[in-house]
C-alpha cells in the first residue's frame, strides 16, 4: 500500500518539472535577447567594418592606438597603419575595430 502512495505523490511531483522546464528555456530566452543577439550585431558590424577598411582610413586599433591605413594585405590578412609621421605598424586585420570619423560627434 506504501508503494502506491509513493508513486501518487511522485507522479504529483512530476507535474513541477514541466514547469520549471518552461521557466528555464524563458530565462534562456530572455539571456539570448538581451545580452547574446546585441553581441553579435557589435561582432557583425566590426567585422563588415574590417572586410570594408580602404587606405587613407582613420581607424582605432585594438590597443586604443589611432592611425591611418596605408596598406591592406589580403593575402596575409595585415594591414599597415601609420601612427605617426613615418612610423608605420603592421597589425592583424582583427585589430582594426573603429573608424575615427564615425565615433567622434559633430560639434
Amino acid at each position: 500500500m506504501s508503494t502506491l502512495v509513493l508513486a501518487a505523490q511522485a507522479a504529483q511531483q512530476g507535474g513541477g518539472m514541466g514547469g520549471m522546464l518552461i521557466m528555464m528555456v524563458a530565462i534562456f530566452a530572455i539571456m539570448w535577447f538581451f545580452m547574446i543577439r546585441p553581441q553579435q550585431k557589435r561582432q557583425k558590424k566590426i567585422r563588415e567594418f574590417q572586410n570594408a577598411l580602404q587606405k587613407g582610413t582613420k581607424v582605432v586599433l585594438g590597443g586604443g592606438i589611432y592611425g591611418t591605413v596605408k596598406t591592406i594585405d589580403p593575402a596575409k590578412n595585415t594591414v599597415e597603419v601609420e601612427v605617426a609621421h613615418n612610423v608605420v605598424l603592421t597589425v592583424d586585420k582583427g585589430y582594426v575595430f573603429a573608424d575615427v570619423a564615425q565615433q567622434q560627434p559633430n560639434a
